[in-house]
């Protein structure tokens, strides 16, 4: 299988990379009529990619290369193809693009990679067609696609409110290195949402102020702090859905991991370790334990969606 970052350049083509993200802290609220669940929550983009190439092409349309591929829908319910059309309905565009994907963010684990190949489409499409359009309308249009598609665009470390769309920068000094325990078999995020409901764990009101010692801890480079406070209301009903996931939270904690939290709606562990090197033994001691499918290891804040060098832009 070819991986895109080394295949040959062939014609005109617009290269965007776009990262995962973790939620170092998610609090959800109860359920509002229009289906959504208010948030209150503090991203982190970490140095897992999605690579989207976009390429001319008679029609809209994708294909899909790397782990977990064959899990991504290649019809209108990609979330990638759904961003290209909303930025040809919003500028009026009619050419197609021919947008390939490369997978590195586990597939339906919490790290938004269907969100990433959003966030990536929008880039790379608005370059290859040359839209030009501000990030602010960027922004809005990936807000219509989903709640993690504009973090995905801005990147870094930032409090998500509403739906998680609308964003605050948040300062963040030092760098953090994570270990991933990764499923082959992925969370729903409906169905995740739907057993915290039924669990009755959503809290009324739900406020960003709970996660001030966490932004403290972030702008104070305080590692050990930042694991302590790590946290995400979404974990019980992962657990309930995915019992399995008890003890590779275990696992982690017992490699001696500065926190450890299911991953956004799961089932990706994150662990926060003390080094790079501390993320591998973390690693290694999730597959010693046969508790994850595969692992990775990964560290943040990183930029979100950008254009890659040598990409052919008008």
């Amino acid at each position: 299988m070819t991986d895109l970052r080394l295949a040959p350049r062939t014609g005109r083509e617009v290269r965007v990379r776009a990262p995962g993200k973790v939620n170092l802290s998610l609090r959800v609220g109860a359920r509002r009529p229009d289906g959504y669940h208010p948030v209150a929550t503090v991203f982190q983009a970490v140095s897992v990619y999605e690579d989207v190439v976009a390429r001319a092409s008679d029609d809209l349309r994708v294909t899909v290369t790397g782990p977990q591929a064959h899990l991504v829908p290649t019809d209108g319910s990609n979330l990638a193809l759904r961003a290209a059309r909303a930025l040809a309905a919003r500028t009026g565009v009619d050419d197609g693009v021919h947008l390939e994907l490369h997978k590195g963010v586990p597939v339906a684990g919490g790290m938004a990679g269907g969100s990433a190949d959003a966030a990536a489409a929008l880039l790379a499409c608005d370059a290859f067609w040359g839209t030009g359009l501000p990030r602010e309308e960027l922004h809005e249009i990936a807000a219509e696609l989903g709640s993690d598609v504009p973090f995905l665009l801005m990147g870094q470390t930032a409090v998500g409110s509403g739906r998680g769309d609308l964003l605050t920068a948040a300062l963040s000094r030092g760098e953090y290195h994570w270990a991933f325990g990764v499923r082959d078999h992925g969370l729903s995020t409906p169905e995740v949402y739907s057993e915290l409901d039924a669990l009755g764990a959503t809290r009324e009101p739900v406020d960003t102020d709970d996660d001030v010692p966490l932004l403290h801890a972030l702008r104070a480079g305080d590692a050990p702090a930042v694991g302590a406070l790590l946290h995400n209301d979404l974990q019980a009903a992962a657990l309930e859905l995915a019992p399995g996931l008890v003890e590779t939270l275990a696992v982690a904690e017992d490699a001696g991991a500065l926190g450890v939290v299911v991953s956004g709606s799961g089932p990706t562990v994150a662990a926060l370790a003390r080094s790079r090197q501390h993320a591998l033994v973390i690693a290694a001691a999730m597959t010693a334990a046969g508790v994850a499918d595969s692992v990775l290891t990964a560290s943040g804040p990183v930029p979100g969606a950008r254009v890659v060098a040598g990409s052919d832009i008008l």
